[in-house]
């Protein structure tokens, strides 16, 4: 009986844990969305994606107007935000998903601002919230992984 009531505080525990790292990436998503728009982003990744699109056909690399893009990635905000409660309950779908959004979005995304920074001898719109993207981003895979 015991043992049973310590794997349910365990599990509240780390379904927790999870909820705040959910909330805590989904915070870092809106502060690096937000770093990007009023730093001009899309001005660079437009003229990239046309220079991708000139030299390699093949892939489909779409351009945005500022209003859709941000619109975009303000719903993405939303959505991330409305599902914390289900983060919180330790929800297994959202388990699933917080990998690919860990590693996409934050571990591979931020590097991408500090090297292209280094790159260009120049700020890149999202530099300065990347560090905080990433380290949301390790904090929610280290909360995935925590047994549940």
């Amino acid at each position: 009986m015991e043992a049973a009531k310590q794997d349910k505080v365990q599990s509240a525990t780390a379904n927790r844990r999870f909820g705040f790292a959910w909330v805590a990436f989904a915070l870092a998503f809106g502060l690096h969305f937000t770093d990007e728009a009023t730093h001009d982003f899309l001005a660079f990744y437009n003229h990239s994606a046309r220079a991708i699109r000139a030299r390699l056909s093949f892939l489909p690399v779409p351009t945005f107007t500022f209003p859709v893009w941000l619109s975009l990635l303000i719903a993405a905000f939303v959505l991330l935000l409305c599902q914390s409660p289900f983060a919180f309950r330790g929800n297994r779908g959202l388990r699933a998903a917080a990998w690919p959004l860990g590693v996409l979005v934050g571990i591979a995304n931020a590097p991408l601002h500090t090297s292209s920074s280094i790159y260009f001898h120049r700020w890149m719109p999202g530099v300065y919230s990347s560090p905080l993207l990433m380290a949301a981003a390790i904090y929610l895979l280290v909360a995935v992984k925590t047994p549940h």
